[in-house]
């Protein structure tokens, strides 16, 4: 008789699906200045709260952030859960909701980005860290003296001296008839010649001194990746060779932030050759060429990037305007909730709610 295997066959194992990533340029945004993960970072948050901002840090750069995400992947809480749970986080100072302006002229965009920060700040940090950079001119390239050419100063003529050559004296013929003595005739005078002048050269310029190289946006913007995720750190070299690819994206009218978001979205957990990958996104993700270029704009204008928005109702605002990140009926509201339970009724008569609940009985 054939052995008969009763088990049943193993069952493929079960891989969880990956975590959806936001699109290009918004999603979770990771904030800087935190220190080192220690396993207490949030032992002062209740249990919810706590096992959301766990999730949270664990989520890669660019993962989508909205509250219907995070509750399909947080079987124990649903969307109002997880909603209250987010508003606790923003209060805590671990959190905040922002709109962050992309483009320039009349191809500006807004998009949605939510700034993590494991460690918790208040709200003067969180404020000095999304307020715009101000707008700096360019510094004035400084203006050489002008080179005085020297006037030629004619030196003094000298006028040289001659001396009369002595003549030779002559042996008298005879001891006793010496030669008679003749008056010497005076010599012509000479007029001595000028001497050249040599007219001076004028003195030329020194040559300027070589100004220190500045980077272009593109080599910065690639040289801040390995901050951003640390998967994608480059070289100096690497950046150098690159430097070219990322400049046709500023060219077609992005800036640092949307190629920064482009190339960190989606990454495997183990990235081999950050140089070949960036330089395989840069040449097949580069974005189409706008038909006309932007209008620039004029210089000195001042441009604010960043607005914050309020992490319960999505309100925009100033961050002064938002205290931890919540707007002012929302916070009212998160103060109602959070005070203590009033003091319980006082003591009812029981005979007579009794005889009321009797009667309602015997009403038709």
């Amino acid at each position: 008789m054939a052995d008969q295997n009763f088990s049943p066959a193993l069952s493929a194992s079960a891989v969880s699906p990956p975590y959806p990533m936001a699109h290009p340029g918004y999603g979770k945004r990771t904030a800087p200045d935190q220190r080192p993960p220690q396993a207490d970072d949030f032992a002062l948050l209740p249990f919810r709260e706590r096992y959301v901002a766990g999730f949270i840090e664990r989520l890669p750069e660019g993962a989508a952030m909205s509250v219907k995400c995070l509750a399909k992947q947080l079987p124990l809480y649903g969307q109002q859960a997880i909603s209250s749970a987010l508003t606790a986080l923003s209060v805590a100072g671990h959190l905040r909701r922002v709109r962050c302006a992309v483009g320039d002229g009349a191809e500006v965009r807004w998009v949605f980005r939510t700034y993590w920060s494991r460690t918790a700040h208040d709200n003067e940090w969180w404020a000095a860290h999304l307020a715009p950079a101000p707008v700096r001119k360019p510094d004035p390239a400084p203006v050489p003296d002008p080179v005085r050419e020297p006037v030629p100063v004619p030196e003094p003529v000298r006028e040289p001296t001659y001396r009369p050559t002595p003549e030779p004296v002559r042996k008298p013929t005879s001891r006793h008839a010496p030669e008679p003595v003749r008056e010497r005739q005076p010599e012509p005078v000479r007029e001595a010649a000028p001497e050249r002048v040599r007219e001076p050269q004028p003195e030329r310029p020194a040559p300027a001194p070589a100004a220190s190289p500045v980077s272009s946006p593109a080599y910065l913007a690639l040289a801040g990746l390995g901050r951003v995720d640390a998967r994608l750190a480059l070289s100096a070299a690497d950046c150098a060779a690159l430097e070219a690819l990322a400049a046709r994206w500023f060219a077609r009218g992005v800036d640092a932030d949307y190629l920064t978001g482009a190339l960190t979205a989606g990454l495997p957990a183990r990235v081999d050759s950050p140089v070949g990958l960036v330089r395989h996104r840069l040449t097949d993700k580069i974005p189409p060429a706008l038909p006309t270029a932007p209008t620039p704009r004029p210089a000195g204008t001042p441009v604010r990037r960043v607005m914050m928005e309020c992490t319960e109702c999505g309100t925009p605002g100033r961050p002064e305007a938002l205290p931890d990140g919540l707007c002012r009926p929302c916070r009212q509201a998160v103060t109602a909730s959070a005070a203590p339970a009033s003091a319980p009724p006082a003591d009812r008569d029981v005979t007579q709610l009794v005889a009321g609940l009797r009667d309602l009985l015997k009403a038709p």
